[in-house]
């Protein structure tokens, strides 16, 4: 019987026997011919093939990452990621090779937004050159097929060697690369990653990489605080509320439209739907775009994402907490959650519809229970004063109440004087 041969590893660059500067020519032709249109795989991993199609999808082969984050921005989004706890392990795990002039040690957040990237200063320059520093954009949309990039894309640890690179720029580097979860969620954080000379596509650099990803998982799993979860505030009141743990922020008021918007689209919205939503068809785009810019400085990078818009973390908010309760038949619950209209200022449309179906849901509520306590709580506040429904269904389960007789029919005239004022 022939010797058995031992299973490939499709993560790992170069299988035992491969000459090294072969497969750089070999996958150098590769590249040329699938930017040709010659689509074959050959002998091309199945992992760098389809991280290369995905590629071609968005970036060109000459492209540099683009910067995402500088200056004031990047060092208060990295300070509040959760990453920045593991720092330390990761220094000191691979803090070693960093320092030896031949590696870097580079660390990501789930968007692919370089957050650290550290080494010896001679090869950080060179890493300069092709946009390799923080606050760059390395996933597989802006700078094609490389470690970090492409192992957020796959969720998987992997090396990319040298010509493996979908950009020409980075061809002369070859990387390891492993993703870091939240051990609470399974959500995905980041990646880690070090990136040298070709030297680095050997299983130890995959292996190392791996392990510690492992290691800042389990340093965050024992970690792990207690988590408040933000929570709006948006009843009764013009301008929001917004509590971030320990910390209450009053946002302004068209802010206010904008947070409470995202809340109720956790799937995320374009700039033009959140346009729309405030201004109707008067969209002026720049507007829009210098709103949700004031609005990240305000609750952090952390919170809100881009492309599309949308909170990064669930909010809790006093509105749907009212929703929920309606909607478990917890009529009087609801009714004592519920100081006041939604942003009762606003006309923004979007805020205006979501003011009516919840006032509509809450009255309907009301009027089905027949609960003559709860229909007089309504009509003692403000914004029910005037509820010529509720009052007709109060005034006929009360009627020895001749108050509430006299203010039906002065609520009926009124609205009637109302309507011959506006007929044609």
């Amino acid at each position: 019987m022939g010797q058995e041969v031992p299973p490939v590893n499709p993560w790992l660059a170069l299988t035992p026997g491969d000459d090294p500067a072969e497969r750089i020519r070999q996958i150098g032709r590769a590249h040329e011919r699938f930017l040709a249109g010659d689509r074959q795989r050959g002998r091309m991993r199945a992992v760098v093939a389809d991280s290369w199609a995905r590629s071609a999808a968005f970036v060109r082969a000459d492209s540099t990452a683009p910067i995402d984050l500088a200056d004031d921005d990047l060092e208060a989004y990295r300070s509040a990621h959760p990453l920045a706890r593991v720092m330390p392990i990761l220094r000191d795990l691979l803090g070693g090779l960093a320092e030896d002039g031949e590696h870097i040690l580079a660390v990501c957040d789930a968007h692919g937004r370089l957050l650290w990237v550290e080494g010896h200063p001679a090869t950080l320059r060179g890493a300069a050159s092709m946009n390799f520093v923080p606050g760059a954009r390395w996933d597989e949309a802006h700078a094609g097929t490389n470690a970090p990039g492409t192992a957020l894309a796959v969720d998987h640890a992997l090396q990319i060697f040298a010509t493996e690179h979908f950009s020409h720029p980075v061809q002369r580097w070859t990387c390891a690369a492993a993703p870091v979860h939240d051990p609470g969620t399974g959500r995905l954080l980041g990646a880690i990653d070090v990136t040298g000379g070709d030297h680095l596509a050997n299983p130890h650099s995959l292996a190392l990489v791996r392990a510690t990803a492992l290691a800042a998982e389990a340093y965050l799993r024992g970690s792990e605080p207690v988590r408040q979860q933000p929570r709006v505030a948006a009843l009764g009141r013009d301008e929001a509320v917004l509590a971030l743990g320990s910390r209450r922020i009053r946002v302004k008021r068209r802010h206010s439209e904008l947070l409470v918007l995202l809340t109720v689209h956790p799937e995320g919205r374009t700039g033009d739907q959140l346009g729309i939503d405030l201004y109707g068809d008067d969209i002026n785009p720049v507007t829009i775009r210098a709103e949700l810019s004031r609005l990240r400085r305000i609750l952090g990078a952390e919170l809100l994402d881009s492309r599309p818009y949308r909170l990064r973390a669930g909010v809790e908010t006093d509105f749907g907490a009212v929703t929920r309760l309606l909607e478990a038949g917890r009529t009087a619950d609801a009714l004592a959650a519920y100081p006041g209209p939604l942003l009762p200022a606003s006309d923004a449309p979007g805020i205006v519809r979501l003011r009516r179906l919840l006032d509509d849901r809450l009255r309907a509520a009301l009027l089905e229970s027949g609960d003559r306590r709860l229909l007089r709580t309504w009509l003692n506040s403000s914004w029910g004063s005037d509820d010529l429904d509720l009052w007709e269904a109060y005034a006929a389960l009360t009627p020895a109440d001749p108050l509430a007789a006299r203010r039906v029919a002065a609520l009926t005239r009124e609205y009637a004087c109302n309507v011959r004022a506006t007929w044609p």
